[in-house]
């Protein structure tokens, strides 16, 4: 611990920034509210109206997938085992969010109305077997957010002596604060700004490593100190012992490990369906695809400029340190922060501080929505209130929502002071999740599957992941103890088990039992909850403003056009032909999705890094720099495809909340008014009630498009 920064810097960024950025966003949503008439009823809350664009799903997916763990880890990956540590990382969990893209599709498409994966597992197989995957959804939320919040209080306590205990309640609360306020779409709008200010910090430190810094400064620098590491202090296992080059086997190892733990925190982590659920139609896949393309350079180039730049000062007197970190220090996360401030004193700690407290609550809330929408629908509504009210259930998620932060907060807070650091929290995920991965996705997409492959593979497939963990620990180490357990060698033998045994469970299951002719038609039986009450409310809250400005107005508004569900009627009509085309390019675009994302993923697995690790190639200086330059070009588009793009894409919601705003602070609230009435379909709650009517209506849609495809 070296403390760089006073605990003022720590109290001021968790507590102070911590509570600007809820009032924020509180702030928006509370304009989203007034100028697009968004109501938050309980579907709203949980699904965001079912129309975010393109560029808002790439955006969350990008905040979602990018925990402390994300910087932290891929950065220390590359100061363990070189170059290919952040191109392993960032390969190794892109290919997931990528194939994600077609179970997306199908969930949306079967099942229109859900609001969480556990909701369809329900449907298709019954109490049993929801009761499993509810267990493993929240156990994945569970080990995620663990992670999150011990990875960055220990790097919060690490870099201003801030009391572990104080950050990480301190950071549950503001998260807690948006997230009940707005709910999924105050997340989603979160995420954007937290994604701004991290790839902004990232480009900084790019700039300042690659560029004008005076210890380092140019690729050529960078590349001449840590090749001279291969000689002073070589990695064993690489390639002439340098850390320059994608030949590692220890990066290997790391490489599967990720791949294994990332597709059970994607596919079975309901954050990413609520997501898929809450995406326009046309704009699920595309979210992802593009989301994931964005997010690749994000570990890959943080990595690379943070894990080499540690490398080539930490033999400098530039290093704070004085000494090389210790493994737990390491595997605590904190080679970012110290090369941090090696490279720009106390302005990178500050830099640091900020990006990670980004990094950690954007993926927090997240998580908050994820576990209380399962809480919400998937427990209560299913086996307490099945007939429960709208109000009734936002009350539900909000508790859940404090109980589930304030119950994460102390384990996080357990897991810190025994010393069960971030990175075999990490490790460990996969173990303990991913035997639920195949069952879960042939859930959605095949229909043979039986009810014993699906029920029974997740626990035999965990339990056989521990037991193989464990033993290969105590024959390979003689002892099962926390370092041994932490071992490339044992962490990969549990992490292939609980990935690779259902792929033989599945089917054996299915066809010993006797398989299924499943009719996906019965998903439709998920409906929506009834938002009558809710709306009338909210109509009546809107007469009374009408009512007070018609006064100004001269009577020009007539408060009957504000309720929804009159205005609802006469427009649902006129917009069933566009609802059946989104739907039938939805359907048309799975077979065109599984072939992009199958090239993508085989390219991103194999084609470009095998070869490298097959030819043991070491960077020369001219390579190197054209690397480092790739990088810089990708984190570019990154920057692009989640802060411009989704900026285009809502420039017409924009211009019209910009004008509400001009109108209510120059006393003209009434031309607000009437503009609201003389254009309806531009209203975020009618869109919503419009998509609902038709969704319950012509669903079946989705079954017919399935038939003439096949």
């Amino acid at each position: 611990m070296f403390d760089p920064l006073p605990q003022a810097a720590g109290y001021a960024v968790v507590l102070g920034l911590g509570a600007v950025f809820a009032m924020g966003m509180m702030a928006t949503t509370y304009a989203l509210r007034r100028y697009t008439r968004e109501i938050i009823t309980a579907e709203e809350f949980t699904t965001a109206g079912r129309s975010v664009k393109t560029g808002l799903i790439s955006c969350a997916v990008v905040s979602s997938w990018t925990w402390a763990a994300t910087l932290l880890t891929s950065t220390t990956q590359v100061y363990n085992n070189g170059a290919s540590g952040g191109v392993y990382y960032a390969c190794g969990a892109t290919c997931q969010i990528t194939l994600f893209a077609c179970l997306a599709i199908k969930a949306k498409l079967r099942a229109p109305n859900a609001r969480t994966y556990l909701e369809i597992v329900y449907a298709r197989y019954g109490v049993v077997t929801h009761c499993v995957y509810i267990t493993w959804g929240l156990l994945t939320n569970t080990m995620v957010t663990a992670m999150l919040l011990t990875g960055g209080c220990a790097v919060v306590h690490d870099l201003t002596g801030m009391n572990p205990v104080a950050a990480c309640i301190l950071t549950v609360i503001p998260c807690c604060a948006y997230a009940s306020f707005g709910g999924l779409k105050s997340v989603i709008l979160g995420d954007y700004v937290h994604t701004v200010i991290m790839l902004t910090i990232i480009l900084i430190f790019g700039f300042v490593t690659w560029s004008t810094s005076s210890k380092l400064g140019s690729p050529g620098v960078v590349w001449e100190l840590v090749s001279q590491l291969a000689t002073t202090s070589p990695r064993e296992g690489n390639a002439g012992g340098s850390y320059l080059t994608l030949h590692s086997r220890s990066g290997g190892i790391s490489y599967v490990i990720n791949i294994v733990g990332g597709f059970g925190t994607v596919f079975l982590d309901n954050g990413y369906f609520n997501k898929a659920f809450a995406a326009n139609p046309a704009s699920t896949y595309k979210g992802y695809i593009l989301g994931s393309l964005a997010w690749l350079p994000i570990p890959a180039f943080c990595s690379l400029t943070m894990g080499l730049g540690a490398l080539a000062l930490q033999q400098t007197s530039a290093w704070p340190l004085g000494r090389d970190l210790t493994p737990a220090e390491v595997a605590s996360g904190l080679v970012l922060p110290t090369y941090a401030v090696a490279l720009m004193g106390k302005a990178g700690g500050v830099l640091t501080l900020l990006m990670l407290f980004m990094a950690v609550t954007s993926a927090f809330s997240a998580q908050l929505i994820s576990v209380s929408s399962i809480v919400t629908y998937d427990i209560y509504r299913t086996y307490v209130n099945k007939n429960a009210s709208g109000k009734k259930l936002i009350w539900v998620s909000h508790v859940s929502i404090i109980v589930f932060a304030a119950l994460l907060a102390a384990l996080s807070i357990l897991f810190y002071y025994v010393k069960v650091s971030m990175g075999y929290l990490f490790t460990l995920l996969g173990i303990v999740i991913s035997g639920g991965v195949l069952p879960q996705a042939m859930t959605i997409l095949w229909k043979r599957q039986s009810w014993a492959a699906a029920t029974f593979t997740p626990p035999i497939a965990t339990c056989l992941a521990i037991t193989f963990w464990l033993v290969v620990t105590k024959l390979k180490f003689g002892a099962v103890t926390y370092d041994n357990t932490f071992m490339d060698d044992s962490v990969l033998t549990g992490n292939c088990v609980a990935l690779l045994v259902p792929i033989i469970l599945v089917p054996a299951l299915t066809y010993l039992c006797k398989p299924q002719n499943f009719d996906w038609s019965k998903l439709l039986s998920i409906k929506r909850v009834d938002e009558e009450e809710e709306l009338k409310e909210a109509d009546a809250s809107i007469d009374a403003e009408i009512e007070q400005v018609m006064s100004q107005s001269g009577g020009k508004v007539h408060p009957l056009r504000s309720h929804v569900s009159e205005i609802v009627s006469d427009l649902v009509e006129s917009h069933e032909e566009r609802f059946i085309h989104e739907r039938q390019v939805l359907s048309r675009a799975f077979k065109r999705c599984v072939w992009v994302c199958g090239a993508l993923t085989l390219a991103l697995l194999i084609v470009w890094p095998m070869p490298m690790y097959g030819a043991a190639y070491i960077f020369s200086r001219r390579f190197f720099t054209g690397w480092v330059v790739v990088f810089f070009i990708w984190i570019f588009y990154a920057c692009f495809q989640v802060i411009v793009y989704p900026i285009w894409e809502s420039r017409d919601t924009l211009r019209n909340i910009g004008n509400g705003i001009y109108w209510d602070l120059t006393g003209q609230s009434h031309k607000l008014k009437e503009w609201q009435v003389a254009h309806p379909e531009e209203l975020h709650v009618v869109q919503s009630q419009i998509d609902a009517v038709l969704s319950n209506r012509l669903g079946n849609v989705t079954y017919a498009g399935d038939k003439e495809k096949r």
